[in-house]
């Protein structure tokens, strides 16, 4: 194989569409403490909005992050949450992802500091479950998500590959 097919060319090289930017705002963390995996806590979500070009709606109270802090310092994400759009539709969403920086930053973020979003790493992959029609194809692409995490508020900007 030769260099040149190492690369993928423009015709076939993934792009990004936005598709939404949300606001979360969440309850105190509750503790589960030390495992043999990590440091594990619960963040309950308790309603939020999104915004984008082709969806809008509200973030549905009763959703939760369940995180583990590794060893390494590295925070993983998995929040399990709904949203209702604004013409009715009720949409499951499966957000898994990694936080981590350098340490002074995340000690400043665990205290509830504001921090710059771009002075951390804070990346997830949302999977949709959408009722089919309107919103199917949300069933159908893989999306990436940035994120920014606040004392009491979680802010995200979402997009999909194309």
């Amino acid at each position: 194989m030769s260099d040149e097919n190492l690369v993928p060319d423009d015709a076939i090289r993934p792009g990004l569409e936005f598709v939404y930017a949300a606001h979360a705002q969440l309850a105190a963390p509750i503790q589960i403490g030390d495992t043999p995996d990590g440091t594990r806590r619960i963040i309950p979500i308790l309603s939020g909005t999104i915004d984008g070009p082709r969806i809008r709606g509200q973030i549905l109270g009763g959703g939760s992050d369940w995180q583990v802090r590794r060893p390494d310092g590295v925070t993983v994400a998995d929040a399990t949450y709904g949203i209702q759009t604004d013409d009715g539709a009720v949409i499951q969403i499966r957000n898994r992802g990694l936080r981590h920086g350098p340490a002074d930053v995340m000690a400043r973020l665990m205290a509830g500091d504001i921090v710059d979003p771009k002075s951390y790493y804070f990346r997830t992959v949302p999977e949709f479950m959408a009722p089919l029609g309107r919103y199917t194809w949300l069933n159908e692409n893989i999306f990436i998500c940035s994120g920014a995490r606040y004392s009491d508020s979680i802010r995200l900007w979402v997009w999909r590959i194309v």
